[in-house]
């Protein structure tokens, strides 16, 4: 079921980014903000109107610890989101889909730092793997000693997608049911990036400008029911029953399927949707430095595993 929903997930990187550019040919005056949040925030709205329209109350009105842990979760999830998607205005689809994979690497390591146990040489190995992984998809300029901004801040939503995962999979909210927790962690995604959305609006008409697209509106639906209700239904119902680490280790699934859909679904979406958005390719530094980045999630995922 996790590995299903890093397939619902690899779908939404190719559609956000033919929403940003749908955003950009509306508000092409507005700031990289304005349409990062457009991208973000309408999902979420949908997600929550959708539950509360096609669900009994009683499936998602939390408890107080419910409503305590998708509290947590959504505030993780709406700071990655935001990053995320604002990232991948200046990266390609499956270089963020890639560095959103920290994630698997920053979970044992903050787990080990709560036990106060080293990790471990492999461990510490893995990690210089990863950064070496980093510094080739992308592309490093060594002698500026910068990435650029699409890949910090991808790098950054990893660190928040990390505490997603953790409170997740947290021992003391094991008996919480995953629909409420699921509802409470869309509504505050809604209200928090809705929020960012008003405050870096160009007019208070751009707000609603979208809503009259078909195209736009098409594609909100399909984040919000595949991308969002979907995967993140999966992730909260599922994830408990395993370990945060191994958790970790699937969710490196989600790149690889990403890497396929973009070698697709791009130029389909453009002659749907009338822009220009090219088939990604496979390239010699999506393989490297991508190849690095999985091979030390998988080994210290395992090692994880089995000292666990």
């Amino acid at each position: 079921m996790l590995v299903l929903a890093t397939a619902y997930w690899g779908v939404s990187f190719p559609v956000i980014k033919s929403v940003t550019s749908l955003n950009l040919s509306y508000f092409p005056w507005a700031g990289t903000a304005f349409v990062t949040a457009m991208a973000s925030a309408p999902r979420f709205v949908v997600a929550v109107l959708l539950l509360i329209a096609f669900t009994g109350r009683a499936r998602w009105v939390p408890n107080a610890g419910e409503l305590r842990q998708g509290l947590w979760v959504g505030a993780f999830a709406a700071a990655g989101t935001l990053l995320q998607t604002d990232g991948m205005q200046f990266t390609s689809a499956s270089t963020s889909a890639f560095l959103t994979q920290l994630s698997a690497i920053l979970v044992p390591a903050l787990m080990a730092l709560r036990y106060r146990r080293n990790p471990g040489a492999l461990a510490w190995s893995c990690c210089g793997l990863v950064l070496v992984g980093v510094a080739i998809l992308g592309h490093f300029d060594w002698r500026a000693l910068s990435l650029g901004r699409g890949e910090c801040e991808t790098l950054l939503c990893a660190v928040f997608f990390t505490g997603q995962i953790i409170w997740i999979g947290k021992g003391e909210f094991v008996g919480n049911r995953p629909g409420p927790v699921t509802f409470v962690m869309f509504a505050v995604q809604a209200v928090a990036l809705s929020a960012f959305a008003v405050v870096t609006a160009p007019s208070m008409r751009s707000l609603t400008t979208p809503w009259a697209s078909p195209v736009w509106l098409s594609l909100t639906l399909v984040l919000a029911v595949v991308c969002t209700i979907g995967a993140f239904s999966l992730m909260t119902r599922w994830q408990p029953s395993i370990t945060a680490t191994e958790a970790g280790l699937i969710y490196c699934a989600e790149p690889v399927f990403t890497s396929l859909f973009a070698l697709f679904l791009p130029a389909l979406l453009s002659s749907v949707a009338t822009i220009h958005y090219p088939n990604e390719h496979a390239t010699l530094s999506l393989f490297l430095g991508g190849g690095l980045v999985t091979v030390a999630n998988v080994v210290v995922q395992v090692k994880g595993k089995h000292t666990s």
